[in-house]
């Protein structure tokens, strides 16, 4: 029965993919509408995310130094270890968690609600390739946006990790510099892009896909909310390995 249903939600995934990335009717509507989809999912997305780096890098630079404490690693680690952790796992991945939480969610609440009101039948009976209009915008939007939210997540994690380690006096400016200057390698950024894109694809297409595909009332549609951050989650972390062991390996 699992392998079933499996295979039936996948099969339908593909299926809405197929046709929403078909050849669109018009390039100025879907043009404007990628634009929008722009502005919701990064401009209103920037606060969350600002406000959960900085106590990411806060956060990081605390509990290293705590366990730096009395060994023979020197001070400036701390600083190579918040810039490392923050670019390679804990940018992508938690800016991502909680995107799918916040977009993801909003994505699959706005088309379910189409559907249940009878919008999504009313544009295919006027020969609109819905699939199209209602997921391609939002999906080529997330592959622009989510990567700049992550490369700034990044910045702002260090940031976050300056102000809890300098001024508290867990290390000095210079040593914190050292730190966040020492053994860089630019790969680690290309693989924080790589994840973003890879994610930001995940989390809106399958909050799509739980959003076009919804049946029945308000309860139904609360299920594909919740489905949709939770199906998410699951393919991000699971593509975070999948990631890390090709890129790495």
């Amino acid at each position: 029965m699992f392998l079933k249903n499996f295979l039936t939600h996948l099969g339908r995934y593909v299926i809405m993919m197929r046709m929403a990335f078909s050849r669109p009717e018009n390039m100025s509507m879907y043009y404007r509408e990628t634009l929008r989809q722009m502005n919701d999912i990064g401009i209103g997305s920037v606060m969350i995310v600002g406000l959960i780096s900085i106590f990411i890098g806060a956060v990081t630079a605390v509990q290293f130094a705590y366990q730096l404490d009395g060994t023979l690693v020197p001070t400036y680690y701390i600083g190579y270890i918040i810039r490392d952790s923050t670019i390679i796992e804990l940018a992508p991945t938690i800016t991502c968690l909680v995107l799918a939480g916040k977009v993801g969610s909003n994505i699959a609440a706005e088309i379910g609600g189409m559907r249940q009101k009878e919008h999504i039948d009313a544009m295919e009976i006027m020969g609109v390739n819905t699939a199209a209009y209602l997921v391609m915008p939002k999906v080529i939007a997330a592959l622009f946006v989510i990567p700049m939210l992550v490369a700034i997540a990044a910045f702002i994690s260090i940031i976050g990790g300056f102000a809890a380690a300098v001024p508290t006096g867990l290390m000095s400016t210079a040593e914190f510099v050292q730190g966040v200057r020492s053994f860089f390698e630019p790969y680690n950024v290309f693989m924080m892009f790589v994840k973003s894109v890879v994610f930001a694809g995940l989390l809106t297409s399958v909050s799509a896909y739980q959003g076009y595909y919804v049946e029945g009332g308000s309860i139904e549609l609360g299920k594909a909310s919740t489905n949709a951050v939770v199906f998410s989650d699951i393919l991000i972390l699971l593509a975070d390995y999948v990631i890390a062991v090709l890129l790495t390996g």
